[in-house]
């Protein structure tokens, strides 16, 4: 219970706040040495945590940006090409074929992304495989040997085993069904959006200079938009966003300077759908919610 204790207040310490759950998610994480799959909603604040993670000890933070199409070259290693061609050029005539050839495909040669980099290190990083689900199938069966035995396999070398175990987080908007066999060697965690008492911990946290009331009356509004069917919910980072926009407006409650307030809901509503689709008349019911429902966190 103490590492625990001692996890989160770390985590917290970098401005990240957390829950009992995910803190014996990622303590388990560590303690087995199995990489970590979070997922939940866009905006949750899954990416945040391998941030997180990797300022309270103080480790090196690698991220891979999935994406479709993705394939090894981009995500594992490529051959530097150019220098290859120089040297064969430089090399002409001077030794024999299978020399050179040992020569340009060596480590010298190599261009390491994201995944080599992680088991390349001395000291283990954080790699972070930030949305796993927009990543096809090729690249996820592909995945499989680095998470099953932090090693990767190239044709001209041979098998490149970690020096030292990353610490693995991987992210997931569940926009797609992930393999049996990519959730098989991973924990797995579901982080849904925060709660009201989370998010006004976190809310505060980042803007400590911000009035109680205006907090909680926010905070309140946002968690009532995300119950209405928008392209695009409102994460936290947008919650934080239109505090910070507020406060600079020095607006301290919601009821106040209507129509100054009506127009910085750009910060939270990101599509011509959303904005649409909130209308005046649902803001001023959203605000008459809020304004109630914040009651117990006026001065």
């Amino acid at each position: 219970m103490r590492e625990l204790a001692e996890l989160e207040a770390r985590l917290e310490r970098t401005g990240y706040i957390t829950e009992q759950g995910l803190v014996l998610a990622l303590a388990l994480a560590g303690e087995l040495s199995r990489p970590l799959l979070v997922e939940g909603e866009a905006g949750a604040g899954k990416t945040a945590i391998a941030k997180a993670f990797a300022d309270a000890y103080q480790r090196p933070l690698i991220r891979l940006q999935c994406y479709e199409g993705l394939d090894v070259n981009s995500a594992v290693y490529e051959w530097d090409y150019q220098r290859q061609l120089i040297a064969i050029k430089l090399h002409e005539g001077r030794r024999g074929d299978q020399e050179l050839e040992h020569q340009i495909f060596s480590e010298e040669y190599l261009l390491k992304r994201p995944l080599l980099q992680a088991i390349s290190m001395a000291e283990p990083p954080v790699l972070l495989i930030d949305e796993i689900d927009r990543a096809g199938d090729e690249f996820e069966a592909y995945l499989l040997e680095v998470l099953s035995d932090y090693q990767i396999s190239i044709p001209e070398l041979g098998t490149i085993r970690a020096r030292s175990a990353p610490f693995v987080l991987l992210t997931s908007n569940a926009t797609r069904e992930l393999s049996d066999a990519l959730r098989r060697r991973c924990l797995y965690y579901y982080l849904p959006f925060p709660s009201f008492e989370k998010e006004l911990r976190i809310v505060n946290a980042r803007l400590p200079g911000i009035s109680r009331r205006l907090a909680g009356e926010l905070v309140s509004f946002v968690q009532a938009l995300r119950g209405f069917e928008l392209r695009k919910k409102p994460g936290v980072a947008e919650t934080l966003d239109w505090a910070a926009a507020l406060v600079g407006l020095r607006i301290t409650g919601l009821d106040q300077e209507r129509e100054r307030l009506a127009q910085s809901l750009i910060c939270l509503l990101k599509t011509r759908e959303d904005q649409l689709a909130v209308n005046p008349e649902m803001v001023g019911r959203l605000l008459a919610q809020s304004l109630l429902g914040a009651d117990g966190t006026r001065d």
